[in-house]
């Protein structure tokens, strides 16, 4: 895409990192420098400018960083998820590598202050706060469901056997062993 009209990646990253004049610093430190991520079949890739925002990296340029995400990590990875970040597949600066894995962990949008701008504070901050809801409800929603179907298939229609079972399982084992044991030296004995 031209300067003109850059890339929406682009538009939104840069968007993002101008929320924190910090974040702007660290990467003005890798002016210069571009990191391409590949996302199952898309791959973008920008490189950082003096001012700490990104541009798309012109085609044919060298990578100094190149990131490699499966598709099936990105719902963890919304979800902030820390084991999730440390299966992302980074190879070349690690200087980059480290930089731009510390903005991803630490850097958010902060939605209700842009959707502020459109429709005011108050509904803005009732938006966010009922998106937040509901989505705390769906994954109790989830949780529940498992936990519902992990009772059902373990004490209605034992398709898992339970903790308990399985204890009694092995401890019933263990008796007997023992008593297959005593009988054998019984049976030596005589």
């Amino acid at each position: 895409m031209s300067a003109l009209f850059p890339h929406p990646a682009e538009r939104a990253v840069n968007h993002v990192l101008r929320s924190a004049p910090l974040a702007m610093e660290r990467l003005r430190r890798h002016a210069g420098r571009t990191a391409a991520f590949h996302v199952g079949p898309v791959t973008l890739a920008f490189t950082v400018q003096t001012t700490g925002e990104v541009t798309t990296a012109i085609a044919g340029a060298a990578r100094d960083l190149t990131v490699r995400i499966s598709p099936f990590l990105l719902p963890r990875l919304a979800a902030r998820e820390e084991a999730a970040f440390r299966e992302i597949e980074m190879q070349g600066d690690m200087e980059l590598a480290h930089e731009i894995s510390y903005l991803a962990q630490n850097l958010t949008w902060d939605v209700e202050e842009d959707l502020s701008k459109v429709v005011g504070d108050i509904a803005a901050h009732r938006m966010v706060a009922g998106a937040k809801a509901a989505h705390r409800w769906a994954r109790e929603a989830a949780v529940r469901t498992a936990q519902g179907a992990a009772e059902y298939w373990t004490e209605e229609s034992p398709l898992i056997a339970s903790r308990v079972k399985v204890e009694d399982f092995v401890r019933g084992v263990d008796e007997l062993r023992d008593a297959v044991e005593r009988l054998e030296k019984r049976v030596e004995r005589l």
